[in-house]
């Protein structure tokens, strides 16, 4: 039997599993879903190939992993962004600037290398998963605001933020970018630009 190194064969089974994810994640930030074979993985973590079966029966489920594993960092940066808003025009605000914020770490190399591999429905369910999970606090600052269609209107506003992100991914100003979206967010909810 192989050694384990965890307390429990669980705890080490968990532990193979977040290591086989996170070289998938590195892998993607070159942008290149293709890098992401089995091979590959089983060589970044030194387990066998076929080992990795064990924890992934393909590639698709394997991505649905790196989505899910890279969405709390996501959710978690925007909450935290939100939470020390004060008015919901600030939340909307500091919901738009904590997304491109992100883009410009590189959290966003994920997201688009894995674009050409969303047709397998593992992956498309769990892209569709991360993105509602991603516009709750909008859909919540938007309800304060007395928003008609907080839902319909998180996912226009998020529209914005898509156009952003493709600017500053296609090397427009970041700063520029995210001032501008800030304003086009916060007036289209409110009508007024803002700090007005």
């Amino acid at each position: 039997m192989p050694r384990i190194s965890a307390a429990t064969v669980a705890e080490h089974h968990a532990q193979q599993r977040l290591a086989l994810v996170r070289a998938a994640r590195e892998l993607l930030e070159s942008g290149d879903a293709g890098a992401v074979t089995f091979a590959a993985i089983a060589k970044a973590t030194g387990l066998a190939r076929n080992s990795v079966y064990k924890y992934f029966p393909g590639r698709p489920e394997l991505f649905a992993a790196v989505v899910e594993d890279a969405m709390p960092r996501w959710t978690d940066a925007i909450r935290a962004g939100m939470s020390a808003a004060g008015t919901p025009e600030e939340k909307i605000a500091a919901y738009v600037a904590s997304q491109l914020d992100l883009v410009r770490g590189g959290e966003h190399r994920i997201a688009q290398a894995l674009a050409g591999v969303r047709d397998t429905a593992v992956v498309r369910d769990s892209a569709t998963r991360a993105h509602r999970e991603l516009l709750t606090p909008l859909i919540g600052a938007l309800t304060e605001l007395g928003e008609e269609d907080p839902r319909r209107t998180s996912l226009l506003l998020q529209g914005i933020v898509n156009a952003a992100t493709t600017a500053i991914e296609n090397g427009d100003d970041p700063d520029a970018v995210t001032e501008l979206a800030v304003r086009m967010a916060v007036t289209a909810v409110t009508g007024t630009p803002p700090g007005r």
